[in-house]
């Protein structure tokens, strides 16, 4: 006997007959490239090329695995921008990385994907509340986390005192985010460099 995902009792049957982070893995890029709602258990299937059945009982539901190849994206590809932000001692040098990082990551692919959380939060359908109610807090815990740098980066005398670091901060993930639209709008990395030093020129460093 042995605990299900849901938490009750059920009896313990044949082994699976697949290795789940690989399929966690092809779940992930395919729920990456046609997001939530595009994406059929019949797509899911042939992607992690087990059964349905398989799949209900290693993850629960489509929901459940959604969320869990959201959180493997966060863990890899998709949290690298703001690892990288987190791990540099000044705000410019933080910046920097965090934009070069994603615009390599979102034209990686052609067509390129965006980002899974800001632009395929877009494809989750308003009635899975759940679903993006948690995609919509993972938005809001990258924004607060620029903004908390930036509020330090005022403190520490990195920017002028007249900034406001909220509004910088807003503008800062719709940049972001747009970065991810444009992306996919098949925008050259030339073009979203450019467009990330004017904006970098534009912040009143000291």
């Amino acid at each position: 006997m042995e605990p299900s995902i849901d938490g009750n009792v059920r009896r313990r049957g044949r082994p699976r007959t697949f290795e789940r982070e690989p399929a966690l893995r092809r779940a992930m890029d395919l729920f990456w490239e046609k997001g939530f709602d595009n994406c059929s258990m019949t797509d899911l299937v042939d992607a992690m090329g087990v059964n349905s059945p398989s799949i209900y009982a290693a993850f629960g539901n489509k929901e459940r695995l959604y969320r869990e190849a959201i959180e493997l994206y966060v863990q890899t590809e998709g949290g690298a921008a703001f690892r990288k932000f987190e791990s540099h001692s000044t705000l410019r040098d933080s910046l920097e990385a965090m934009f070069e990082t994603s615009i390599e990551l979102f034209t990686a692919a052609r067509p390129s994907r965006g980002c899974m959380i800001f632009l395929g939060g877009a494809a989750v359908g308003a009635e899975h509340v759940e679903l993006r109610n948690f995609l919509e807090e993972l938005r809001l815990k990258v924004a607060r986390t620029v903004e908390k740098r930036l509020k330090k980066a005022i403190e520490q005398g990195e920017l002028v005192r007249e900034v406001d670091a909220v509004a910088l901060a807003t503008l800062c993930m719709s940049v972001f985010s747009g970065l991810s639209i444009q992306a996919a709008d098949g925008v050259s990395k030339r073009k979203l460099r450019a467009g990330i030093a004017q904006l970098l020129g534009m912040i009143p460093f000291r």
